[in-house]
């Protein structure tokens, strides 16, 4: 078995992070005023960290979980913590960016078809949330 997923981890790690890569591109591409948190390139195939300003990451989360979609608010060191992330406060991210930051973080289990699905989801689900906001201007 060890064998097994020693051969296959490499394919396998790629195939995730084109996945990830996907998710990412398809998110900022497609939702304004979102922020990709982390190095571009130097960082684990199957993790994604982005922020959407101007809403708090645990009423995405809510909406999110309506469509069973997982992920988490935050970094795994801090997830159950309202305060945003003191490693994305550190890292220059905006206040206003630090509280909506959503973790995504893939498998080898997780398709095409589950990442076109969460990119189908987001973007309404952050911009009724900007709507509800009273930090949001809708010409920003």
């Amino acid at each position: 078995a060890c064998e097994l997923a020693a051969v296959n981890m490499a394919e396998e790690n790629s195939r995730v992070k084109a996945l990830r890569d996907k998710l990412e591109q398809g998110l900022l591409a497609s939702i304004p005023h979102s922020i990709l948190n982390g190095h571009k390139t130097d960082r684990l195939p199957n993790t994604s960290n982005i922020s959407f300003e101007y809403v708090e990451g645990e009423a995405i989360l809510l909406h999110m979980d309506q469509y069973n979609i997982c992920a988490s608010s935050g970094s795994a060191c801090t997830s159950g913590s309202l305060e945003p992330s003191h490693v994305l406060r550190a890292m220059g991210v905006p206040f206003t960016a630090a509280h909506g930051s959503i973790r995504y973080s893939l498998s080898i289990y997780n398709t095409e078809e589950e990442i076109d699905f969460v990119m189908e989801k987001m973007p309404p689900i952050i911009a009724g949330l900007r709507q509800m906001s009273p930090f949001w201007k809708a010409d920003a």
